[in-house]
């Protein structure tokens, strides 16, 4: 069984991350999300909240695992048998940051990267991004994943 695991921290999904999920999707025979914890920061939304909505956009798949983790992404593929990063770049400067990544995570246990290009519509899209303009009331809508958009949506009227 083909295996792979798209990594981030998805505070919310973006269409960007979506499309990334759906190409890996129809590669791999299992995708893994994993949603990155990291205890030094406060997300918008907890990881549940995060794994939750990750769960209903790509449920459409029928291949997706959806599942939390801390520490070293290469003991997470490690645990599970998977043999492969798959990584979405939106320009250059990704580039020198994750192959760094994919040389150090090679290097300590053999899973490969692979890196996908980004669909140059999402190429700007990141979520902190997203969270940015919709704190200061831009429409975000074609951005996100409708159910996803709601929930920012209340998220940020709740604040």
């Amino acid at each position: 069984m083909r295996r792979a695991v798209c990594p981030g921290s998805f505070d919310p999904i973006t269409n960007g991350h979506l499309d990334i999920i759906a190409r890996a999707s129809k590669l791999y025979d299992v995708v893994h999300v994993a949603v990155m914890i990291n205890k030094s920061k406060r997300g918008l939304f907890t990881i549940d909240e995060r794994m939750e909505l990750i769960r209903e956009v790509t449920a459409e798949f029928g291949n997706v695992q959806v599942e939390a983790f801390h520490g070293l992404l290469v003991d997470f593929c490690k645990e599970r048998d998977i043999p492969a990063i798959v990584k979405g770049l939106r320009a250059v400067s990704d580039f020198d940051y994750e192959l760094q990544m994919a040389q150090m995570n090679n290097g300590l246990s053999g899973v490969e990267t692979l890196f996908v290009p980004t669909n140059p519509t999402y190429s700007f899209l990141s979520s902190s991004l997203v969270k940015e303009v919709a704190q200061w009331g831009g429409d975000v809508s074609h951005l996100l994943p409708p159910t996803v958009h709601t929930a920012l949506t209340r998220r940020l009227a709740e604040q």
